[in-house]
């Protein structure tokens, strides 16, 4: 009795749609109510693949497996492609509206799409003759009468199927993992990132803006140290590359990591935390010779260093500073200056 009831019931009415309808009508009280729950993506989930492009497919074909209508395994496929390709459109169209690409408006959107293109899969549905209806079924089988290629292709197109499904969920309930760093810059004067100080005379100083962003998602503590290097690019003819000559390497200044500690992040905040400070880059202490160009070397650590004699030559360390192939710094930035 059971059996005959929804028999009657998926010939009669097109049971498949009104599914659709009450599947989007749970999944989008789901999200604008904002159940963060496995339950709430499992449901949005065929909302975005599956639904609309299911629905456009019942509008394109009514029928079932006739002249005029397609099989299960061709209906799905379709379903899944003109889902993929409604949702561009749908963030096109939000786009160039006063909403924006916003959940809600997502949302809504969605649903007003997909109880439109219900009604009008209905009453194409209707104007089918009975005995050609689509109706819902949950048997697949193969075709007796296509070729083995055909049968081939169509468990070719099953298992693609699969795994993209599979695919999509494994990277929705993959827990993604967040990116932690720090953003080290130098600004110029007017904390834009060009009209640098680069021609100083011996005696001039110049200012530019350091900066650091701390997106580390804890507190760090963090200290600059100022190099000087007076550095030229000399051919060794034994082995014919080019090497860089360390003359002099000074050490200018440091900046505390206690003036300049980023406020503590709370847990949950997606804000980062930033110091930004203007630093004086004074050159008149060193005997620079004129017409030549140095090196400002900003090395950035996140733990403490040594101390150093300030204006003192390390020409021994340039190689584990200043080249960034054996720098111990967690960042490094550098500014040609030119004395003229």
């Amino acid at each position: 009795m059971q059996f005959l009831i929804m028999r009657l019931l998926s010939d009669k009415y097109p049971n498949s749609i009104f599914i659709c309808f009450l599947w989007s009508i749970v999944g989008m009280a789901l999200i604008l109510l904002d159940i963060n729950s496995l339950v709430r993506m499992i449901i949005a989930l065929p909302i975005l693949l599956f639904i609309p492009g299911y629905l456009l497919v019942f509008v394109l074909f009514p029928a079932k497996k006739t002249d005029e209508g397609i099989t299960d395994v061709d209906r799905i496929a379709l379903s899944l492609g003109l889902s993929l390709a409604v949702l561009p459109l749908a963030g096109v169209f939000l786009y160039y509206t006063p909403w924006g690409m916003q959940l809600v408006p997502i949302v809504v959107l969605l649903e007003l799409l997909i109880v439109a293109v219900g009604l009008v899969a209905i009453f194409r549905w209707f104007r089918v003759s009975p005995d050609n209806r689509y109706s819902l079924r949950f048997t697949i089988s193969l075709p007796k009468d296509e070729t083995r290629s055909d049968k081939a292709l169509t468990v070719v197109l099953v298992v693609c199927m699969l795994f993209a499904g599979s695919l999509a969920i494994f990277t929705i309930f993959t827990p993604k993992r967040e990116e932690h760093f720090t953003e080290f810059y130098i600004l110029g004067p007017s904390h834009q990132a060009y009209n640098y100080p680069i021609e100083l005379m011996p005696n001039q100083s110049a200012v530019v803006i350091l900066g650091v962003v701390n997106h580390e998602k804890t507190v760090m503590n963090y200290t600059i140290e100022v190099w000087l290097s007076n550095q030229t690019t000399e051919y060794n003819a034994s082995t014919k590359i080019n090497e860089t000559v360390y003359h002099n390497f000074w050490f200018v200044d440091k900046i505390q990591s206690q003036n300049m500690t980023p406020q503590p992040i709370v847990p949950g905040e997606t804000q980062p935390s930033q110091w930004e400070e203007p630093y004086l880059i004074n050159v008149s202490q060193f005997h620079l010779l004129q017409n030549r160009s140095y090196r400002v070397v900003f090395l950035l650590y996140t733990t403490p260093t040594q101390n150093y004699l300030q204006n003192a030559d390390y020409r021994s360390l340039a190689p584990e500073k200043a080249e960034s192939d054996h720098t111990t710094a967690y960042r490094s930035l550098f500014l040609w200056i030119n004395v003229q």
